[in-house]
């Protein structure tokens, strides 16, 4: 039986076009290099675990890109305009509440994300609880951040359903004893959580 469902937060419950923010910025060739700088190196992963302080983060971004170090702090500096708050969330949260199920977070999230764009989580208070990848230095698909999350709310992985947009984080949910969603858009996730409640009731 399902009792638990546990959503990733970053395009699933909020937005994060990536690409239509950057390319408001700059144009098509220096939107490519920030975003290699960012994304193509895994360094931001390293702002989601929060070993590293800001400013080494910050470094290694420019390293990545010194040609376009200026347009890489303005776009992480700018950041809390890449996302958008889901007016499907809340209700998704306590549409699942309301007929007893317990909803948390596990989601690979930085503090400054949390203070680029506070107003885009205003759906957390709505949950039982959850874990930000940057208050355990712990991030996906990593499974110890999942067992951390179960350890907190003592939860049987065979209750639990996991919502995530990247097929690496579903796979280790998974392999761990979850059923989990390969997110693509809420109209398909949400039909494929009913089917799922549906068959574990």
């Amino acid at each position: 039986m399902i009792r638990n469902v546990i959503f990733d937060i970053g395009r699933v419950l909020i937005g994060f076009e990536w690409w239509d923010y950057i390319r408001r910025l700059f144009d098509e060739e220096t939107a490519q290099k920030v975003t290699d700088a960012l994304w193509r190196t895994h360094h931001w992963w390293e702002l989601d675990r929060a070993v590293l302080s800001v400013e080494e983060i910050l470094e290694l971004f420019y390293s990545a890109g010194p040609d376009v170090k200026e347009e890489i702090k303005e776009a992480f500096d700018r950041i809390g305009e890449c996302m958008s708050r889901c007016e499907y969330s809340i209700p998704w949260i306590e549409g699942l509440k309301e007929r007893g199920y317990r909803v948390y977070y596990l989601s690979n999230y930085s503090e400054h994300l949390m203070h680029a764009n506070p107003d885009v989580l205003d759906f957390l208070p709505h949950m039982d609880g959850g874990v930000f990848s940057c208050y355990v230095q712990l991030i996906k698909p990593d499974p110890q951040i999942y067992r951390t999350l179960m350890d907190k709310y003592d939860l049987q992985a065979g209750e639990c359903v996991f919502i995530d947009d990247r097929e690496d984080n579903v796979i280790a949910a998974r392999e761990l004893g979850m059923q989990a969603i390969w997110f693509e858009n809420y109209a398909q996730a949400k039909e494929e959580l009913e089917q799922l409640l549906e068959e574990k009731a």
